[in-house]
């Protein structure tokens, strides 16, 4: 007979204790991490503000119930909304991510650590009200900052060794852990409540990545982040009334998230939770695409000139040989039709063609307006992508982290152009002092797309004063951007 299954309730797994740690104890000291994260605020919600202007996006959004406004709830930016934290979660992490031109992370795992925004924000928003109303004090835009750092830190860490694409799992599945953990320190749980609401963010319900890759690519991996920061607020909120945990959740033989959702392998781990992953995120600037095509993206613009200075044309082109890191080959590697803008901004061959052929690469041009345009489907296919081992290696690399990609263009008539290497894109830390006055533009462009000047005017100021932001009430600042 087989030895029957100790009951007795073990304590919490160590990766819980870890996160709950950090979140309630860990004193940031890095002015780096906290510019950083303004920088990040400001780039996530003008990505949202450009999303609004997408009708896919926008009926998504507002309450569950039509016409419901909640006192003292949380408002989404760019709308005129007033919701509970959970719905307004999912509002804000919907537009931010609908893009795809939020930050990124790039490791084992991939991911957006900004899609936590949502929870946090609106948490942080409605708490604010809800206190002002009571005589309380607000919290400031400081406690956000510090929320996105911590949260970009657990999502990040744990991203660097554990890959959960290989088992089918989406990367939402961090953003839930994740936002639970912040959002749940700043419900004010007790240590005790926080493990339990951390373990139930990883005894829920996780997403496939079915919707990420083809056949079956589809606009559900534009609010599959608002779905995941949303229920992390709920879970939190399920957590401050008590309701129990689940110590083991991860380790439970048979049960537990290794031997079910991991293969058995427990979590590994490169470093200690800190504020790394903020200090180095990938900003998006210059494209709205997937960041593994960030620097093909880059190369091509600098193809295009080339093309028009030669006099050479698109049809002319007999061959293009994309030379690029494994990463991008899995995900982003795609042959045959394309059947929707969700699609096309994972396809590393489209993403190569539009700014080829155009010179330039927007969230528009994954339309099906531009897509039919027979030029980009008959360039594709002269595409071929080759794994270069030092680009893959130069990925994983701690200290360089690139995400390279070179492209080699070949004519019909036997002539080829010098191949084009960009290996660290715009948004990289290492093109930190390029690449923020084009975020800060980016930012500028997007407030123009929603609000007067003068309440653009309004937004920048204390946007780009970081001590002014910090000390500001959060819903002061959100307050600014109400339509």
């Amino acid at each position: 007979m087989s030895a029957p299954i100790s009951n007795v309730r073990p304590d919490p797994d160590t990766a819980l204790v870890d996160i709950v740690d950090y979140v309630l104890n860990h004193r940031l000291e890095s002015d780096l991490a906290l510019e950083t994260a303004r920088n990040c605020l400001i780039d996530t919600l003008g990505c949202g503000l450009e999303a609004l202007s997408y009708p896919a996006c926008t009926k998504l959004m507002g309450p569950v119930v039509p016409g419901t406004i909640v006192p003292n709830g949380a408002k989404v930016p760019g709308t005129s909304f007033q919701l509970d934290p959970v719905q307004a979660a999912f509002n804000i992490g919907a537009m931010i991510r609908w893009l795809d031109f939020n930050d990124t992370w790039l490791a084992a795992e991939w991911g957006h650590p900004s899609d936590n925004l949502g929870g946090i924000l609106a948490t942080a928003d409605w708490l604010s009200r809800t206190a002002i109303a009571n005589g309380k004090k607000p919290l400031v835009m400081k406690d956000v900052l510090i929320g996105m750092i911590k949260a970009h830190e657990i999502q990040g860490c744990i991203a660097l060794e554990n890959s959960f694409n290989k088992v089918g799992l989406d990367h939402v599945l961090l953003v839930k852990l994740a936002s639970t953990a912040v959002v749940g320190q700043l419900l004010g749980l007790t240590r005790d409540e926080l493990i339990n609401a951390v373990s139930q963010a990883f005894v829920d319900g996780h997403a496939l990545r079915t919707y990420r890759h083809a056949p079956n690519t589809g606009s559900r991996k534009s609010w599959a982040a608002g779905d995941a920061t949303s229920r992390a607020v709920r879970l939190a909120l399920i957590a401050k009334t008590g309701e129990m945990g689940y110590p083991s959740v991860l380790t439970a033989k048979t049960w537990g998230f290794y031997d079910v959702l991991f293969k058995g392998q427990p979590f590994s781990f490169q470093r200690p939770y800190g504020s790394y992953v903020m200090e180095n995120v990938l900003f998006k600037i210059s494209f709205p695409a997937e960041f593994h095509a960030q620097t093909a993206a880059e190369a091509a613009m600098t193809l295009h000139e080339q093309l028009r200075a030669s006099g050479k044309r698109i049809e002319d082109i007999a061959k293009i040989t994309i030379r690029t890191h494994e990463a991008a080959i899995r995900i982003i590697d795609k042959k045959g039709p394309l059947n929707n803008p969700a699609d096309r901004d994972h396809c590393i061959q489209y993403m190569i063609a539009v700014p080829l052929i155009f010179g330039r690469l927007t969230a528009a041009d994954y339309e099906d307006g531009i897509a039919r345009d027979p030029r980009i489907d008959a360039l594709r296919a002269k595409m071929r992508c080759v794994e270069d081992p030092r680009f893959t290696k130069d990925y994983h690399d701690p200290d360089k982290r690139s995400i390279a990609n070179a492209l080699t263009i070949e004519f019909a008539d036997g002539s080829k152009f010098d191949e084009v290497v960009v290996e660290y894109p715009i948004g990289h830390k290492r093109r930190r002092a390029e690449g923020i006055p084009l975020l800060v533009e980016k930012f500028r462009t997007n407030l123009a797309r929603r609000f007067p000047a003068k309440q653009q005017q309004a937004i920048l100021d204390v946007s780009l004063d970081q001590a002014r932001l910090e000390a500001m009430p959060v819903n002061e600042y959100v307050d600014l951007y109400v339509i």
